[in-house]
């Protein structure tokens, strides 16, 4: 059976968070709340402004909100990263605190949400569905006002669970797996999410920018492979007796400084042949200190 397009990408991840049965079947699931209760949940401005302009601007993949005025961010992060906790809380802080205009009293703050699907492992716990609140030591909750839920895509399901579904569905990767799902669940929801995702695999334009996201990990593997190599190597010639862990971080940085300045100058071309270009190299020199 033919490949279909996958959900891990952000592209069909938001498309998908288009269709407002999508996304209430998803929250209630999610949230383990009667469905009834979601009358309606419209989609916010995914983009948090910043109070200072040197303030870090945050991004958030869906952010929707509830008829109480509850926010919820439903992100998707497939790759690991680093202090990920740290930028989950982040973005749950801005969306917690942007709506609190000048002036206002607190009793005007909303109730925010964060539901992360993540497709590395957070722990080695075999639950995959977690969520956090904030609770004294004897598990008594200080607030509800905050509350975080990471949803694991690459442990075992335990077939009990009401997200399993989805986690499947953000699994598939052929026109078969994605036919026994259809025929295995009995959620509404998940069967309108398949129905989406056979219309973004019939649609040409989607299919070229799904096609297009697949190179650009290539690519963008390959480049950090030269890239780290090289940083290994220096660190190795230096003697230094942790060069193999400098090289690396030093190949990770080096690889995001000359992505960024590759594509300010336009420069897509092979990265090997680009480190050659003498006014390249100077330029790249001079700005990022990349020899």
């Amino acid at each position: 059976m033919g490949k279909t397009i996958s959900l891990k990408y952000d592209f069909s991840f938001k498309y998908l968070f288009l269709n407002e049965t999508v996304r209430r079947h998803f929250i209630s699931d999610a949230l383990g709340i009667p469905l009834q209760e979601i009358r309606s949940a419209r989609l916010s401005n995914t983009f948090l402004w910043k109070r200072y302009w040197k303030q870090k601007q945050g991004i958030l993949d869906v952010v929707v909100e509830l008829n109480d005025d509850s926010k919820v961010n439903i992100e998707l992060q497939i790759e690991m990263l680093s202090y990920w906790d740290r930028r989950s809380l982040f973005y749950l802080s801005k969306l917690f605190t942007e709506g609190l205009l000048s002036g206002q009293k607190y009793n005007k703050l909303k109730r925010c949400i964060c539901i992360s699907i993540l497709g590395f492992n957070l722990d080695e716990r075999t639950e995959y569905h977690k969520v956090y609140r904030l609770r004294d030591e004897t598990g008594y909750d200080f607030s509800d006002m905050l509350e975080v839920h990471v949803i694991e895509l690459n442990k075992s399901l335990s077939g009990t669970h009401r997200m399993d579904d989805w986690i499947r569905l953000f699994n598939v990767r052929t026109e078969e797996e994605l036919e026994m799902l259809e025929e295995s669940t009995k959620s509404l929801g998940i069967l309108e999410a398949i129905r989406e995702v056979r219309v973004m695999s019939l649609r040409k334009n989607l299919r070229l920018i799904h096609e297009a996201r697949q190179k650009e990990i290539r690519d963008r593997d390959a480049r950090e492979d030269y890239v780290r190599s090289e940083g290994i190597k220096q660190g190795l010639e230096q003697g230094l007796e942790q060069g193999l862990e400098q090289g690396l971080e030093q190949g990770e940085n080096r690889v995001n400084r000359l992505y960024r300045a590759l594509i300010a100058d336009g420069r897509y071309e092979d990265l090997e042949k680009s480190i050659h270009d003498k006014q390249l190299r100077e330029q790249l020199y001079q700005e990022y200190g990349i020899k």
